[in-house]
């Protein structure tokens, strides 16, 4: 159970109450501190994987954890760019760009639920290649997102973070609907 993919997995789940305490009421500092954070955890989600592969040591705990891992970030990190506890700053993610955010974590709460009915029906529902790129999409955004407070006086990374995260809530749609697709199949 504690094989390196699996401690790195943990490790990502770990670091969220850091970074949520980073951005509660972040200055550009702390933003650039998440941010490296935040891109130490992106690489220990293409590592856990490619580390058990190789090793061959993919576990049941493993597969379980790693989507976990990954929702709670995602969640956790737009749920802090929404919000803002600074008297004067503005949120990271507002008006119709909550849109693309609240489409993210909808689909994250639905598939979720579809793979836990799916698994009480000992049906597999493998992650696509096009899920895998919506999840790199959405890494990108949220990534460029928390730069883009680190870095006020380049509004350019702020313009490139929204238009990533538009692009992953479109990938989240097309893939949520691939999952949906598959679920109904085996409902009665």
């Amino acid at each position: 159970m504690l094989t390196l993919p699996n401690l790195l997995t943990l490790s990502r789940i770990l670091a969220v109450p850091i970074l949520v305490f980073l951005l509660w009421k972040p200055t550009w500092w702390d933003y650039g501190i998440t941010f490296v954070l935040y891109c130490l955890v992106g690489i220990t989600d293409y590592f856990d994987g490619y580390l058990a592969r190789a090793q061959g040591t993919v576990s049941r705990l493993g597969q379980f954890l790693d989507p976990i891992a990954d929702k709670i970030m995602v969640v956790a990190v737009i749920a802090m760019l929404v919000s803002t506890r600074q008297p004067d700053a503005v949120p990271i993610i507002e008006g119709f760009h909550i849109i693309p955010a609240l489409v993210i974590l909808l689909r994250e709460i639905t598939v979720s639920g579809l793979r836990e009915f799916l698994a009480g029906l000992q049906v597999s529902v493998p992650v696509s290649a096009l899920a895998k790129w919506k999840t790199a999409l959405q890494m990108i955004a949220l990534g460029a997102l928390i730069l883009a407070g680190a870095l006020p006086q380049w509004p350019w990374v702020h313009h490139v973070g929204l238009a990533a995260l538009w692009g992953a809530a479109a990938l989240t749609l097309v893939t949520g609907w691939d999952y949906l697709r598959v679920g109904l199949r085996h409902m009665d």
